[in-house]
């Protein structure tokens, strides 16, 4: 920056840190190359504060997905992407340097905005594909995002900023706040999990009785408020008529993700909304009807389904490989088909199904 050149979005995020911290001086980590002039790192800067309350963790905060300089985006209403990531990491106490793995991640995940457009939201949730800490043994595998407890939204100069804090989850967390909904699995597991901290430590809070039981209730009476999701293994393949026989069309799902699609389904369908997979090559669309049926076209494939036919198929879809039909979808084969989880070098680390 040169002499001329103004800070206020920045300088907008650290008057609010200094309302929960003071005079605090935090470790404070900068890129050496701007992201627009090649560097590899898309954030300008991530500041870590020691907090030591409900109990000792650093309190990550992010600067560069809003505008932190002068206003260059139309979007007047808005500062940049409007929002910047936190993060609650566990602290040992005699720990004087946050993690990098933790900065890492952080900026993985702008790498991801910066690259595909596509912003957070409170709510949202992100699958890892393993460890957020590669190589640690841990149970968090996936990523949830909620409003930081602590600091509220913003109006600064260059627009709006809302804080998101991405919180450390377990496979079978995810796979709750998709059957029912993220920050309702979360305040659940509140009281085990003060502030949202992430701990690569912890269990999964499915684990304790009062936190299942909630999720649980919650996702029965509620339903799903997962209206679309990306299914990597996902096909369809149209039954064929011969002069003897009529072959059965098959949905084809993968073993990793077939039981929280029953799940979700089943929610879905309970109250009257639909759910659409999309794949790599169709769209699979479940829509609630009086008369169970399927009518194949050519970008979208729809499934109409009563109740009693959503329960059936849902109890059906489950972690392993099968094939089966539903008697009120005459014509319909549904088939479950083994899922590899790879490693980031590709190598076949685990077989679900």
């Amino acid at each position: 920056m040169n002499e001329e050149t103004t800070s206020t979005g920045w300088d907008a995020i650290d008057q609010e840190m200094v309302k929960i911290y003071g005079e605090q001086e935090p470790k404070h980590y900068g890129t050496l190359i701007s992201y627009a002039l090649g560097g590899n790192d898309p954030l300008d800067g991530i500041s870590a504060y020691k907090a030591v309350e409900p109990y000792p963790h650093w309190h990550f905060v992010t600067y560069g997905f809003s505008e932190l300089y002068e206003k260059e985006s139309e979007n007047e209403e808005e500062s940049g992407f409007g929002f910047e990531l936190t993060f609650r990491l566990a602290r040992g106490d005699d720990e004087e340097e946050p993690p990098a793995w933790a900065l890492n991640l952080l900026q993985n995940m702008g790498r991801y905005v910066f690259n595909t457009g596509n912003v957070f939201h409170a709510g949202d949730h992100l699958d890892a594909n393993g460890p957020i800490c590669l190589g640690a043994d841990t149970l968090l595998t996936a990523l949830a995002f909620v409003k930081d407890p602590q600091l509220a939204e913003i109006d600064t100069p260059n627009g709006r900023v809302q804080f998101l804090q991405m919180v450390g989850i377990t496979g079978d967390e995810l796979d709750a706040m998709m059957a029912w909904n993220t920050r309702g699995v979360l305040d659940a597991g509140l009281p085990f999990m003060p502030s949202y901290i992430t701990d690569l430590e912890r269990d999964s809070l499915l684990r304790n009785a009062t936190v299942s039981a909630a999720v649980q209730s919650g996702m029965e009476q509620e339903g799903s408020n997962t209206a679309y999701l990306f299914v990597s293994q996902l096909g369809w393949e149209l039954g064929k008529k011969s002069l003897f026989k009529k072959t059965h069309s098959t949905l084809r799902l993968g073993a990793k993700q077939a039981e929280v699609i029953g799940k979700i389904l089943r929610g879905r369908i309970k109250k009257g909304e639909s759910l659409s997979l999309v794949g790599p090559d169709v769209r699979v669309v479940f829509e609630a009807g009086e008369k169970p049926e399927c009518i194949p076209g050519e970008d979208v494939i729809r499934f109409i389904l009563d109740d009693p036919t959503a329960v059936a198929l849902s109890k059906q879809l489950l972690p392993k490989e099968s094939s089966f039909d539903i008697p009120s979808l005459k014509g319909i084969a549904i088939s479950i088909v083994k899922t590899n989880i790879t490693d980031s070098e590709g190598n076949v680390v685990k077989v679900i199904g």
